[in-house]
């Protein structure tokens, strides 16, 4: 039994909605027992959350990813804020995401565009503490700044998804009560900071992502990622740590369940 912590099924690269499920179907055929479906932006809510009810596998997170936090309006916190207190009736709810901050963007770690970049992340993860929900975090770039917020602003937990800073850094997360995604970039042989953090972290804080259709693993690169790679890259943390892939997958599963409490009861 696998866990897909961080799956973003609503693209266009899975070819709209019977794709999408399609892709969750094989998944599941695969092992891979629960996929969650993190949103983007006001826009996308209702979508993700008319998917994940298309199939017993799925479920979904909303939130603003800062990518799109510079074509969206301030009334969109509010917005959010309205969607999780309505979707709280929705077992298939799960977290807050995706939620962050992304400097690598040239244009996006600068001036007004980065202070609302921080001020959405701010007032969203107030959301995630008001409604006592876990968080689904993007970083890219911005590390530091992403745990001094979250120091600040103490939610749940969560994932901090894709995974790629210290060591510092990744005990950090886990201090604060946060589980580590990591996914196809783990599969490079040259992702050797990624594959040493995979190694030497305690099993407990690690779980387990595609970002489909983004992040393809090292046999798949550069095509289109699917849910359905999710036991051939958990075999692959299987290999790295000298355990057997039942193993990573019994403790994957459990610490998805830890991190995002409600979906034990969709399991």
């Amino acid at each position: 039994m696998w866990i897909d912590t961080h799956c973003h099924l609503d693209a266009g690269e899975f070819a709209g909605e019977q794709g999408a499920i399609a892709a969750a179907a094989a998944a599941a055929a695969a092992g891979v027992s629960m996929i969650v479906i993190p949103a983007i932006a006001v826009s996308n809510f209702e979508a993700v959350a008319r998917l994940a009810a298309q199939q017993s596998n799925t479920s979904y997170a909303l939130g603003i990813h800062p990518l799109y936090v510079a074509q969206s309006p301030e009334s969109d916190l509010l917005a959010l804020r309205s969607a999780v207190a309505h979707a709280m009736a929705d077992p298939r709810f799960v977290a807050i995401g995706e939620i962050g901050l992304d400097f690598f963007v040239p244009e996006l770690k600068v001036g007004a565009l980065r202070e609302k970049q921080e001020y959405f992340y701010v007032e969203q993860l107030k959301i995630a503490r008001d409604f006592d929900f876990p968080v689904l975090l993007h970083v890219r770039r911005a590390q530091d700044i992403v745990l001094k917020h979250l120091r600040r602003i103490r939610v749940r937990g969560g994932v901090a998804h894709a995974f790629n800073g210290s060591l510092q850094q990744a005990q950090a997360y886990t201090g604060l009560g946060f589980k580590l995604g990591l996914g196809g970039a783990m599969t490079f042989t040259r992702a050797l900071q990624i594959r040493r953090l995979a190694a030497q972290m305690p099993l407990e804080a690690l779980v387990l992502e595609t970002d489909a259709p983004d992040i393809s693993p090292a046999w798949l690169h550069p095509r289109r990622n699917t849910p359905a790679e999710l036991p051939a890259i958990g075999a692959v943390l299987a290999e790295l740590r000298g355990i057997t892939p039942g193993n990573i997958a019994a403790a994957t599963t459990a610490n998805a369940l830890s991190a995002m409490p409600r979906l034990e009861k969709l399991m």
